[in-house]
């Protein structure tokens, strides 16, 4: 997950905003790895669903 999301790099760290975002992440993670049409990591996945809204879409959708 650190190397994709870059979690250890978060500064968030009061209440429960730690465990939300780990859920947040895992979900998107999941999302990226389901997503089979590009051939890339997740964090060139991550980088184009940014750029790229068609794709965004796509990840979000299928």
């Amino acid at each position: 997950m650190d190397l994709a999301f870059q979690e250890d790099a978060c500064r968030i760290r009061t209440d429960h905003a730690p465990a939300n975002l780990t859920v947040v992440r895992h979900i998107a993670l999941n999302l990226l790895n389901q997503e089979t049409s590009a051939k890339l990591g997740i964090k060139n996945k991550r980088l184009r669903a940014g750029w790229d809204e068609d794709y965004l879409l796509k990840v979000l959708l299928d």
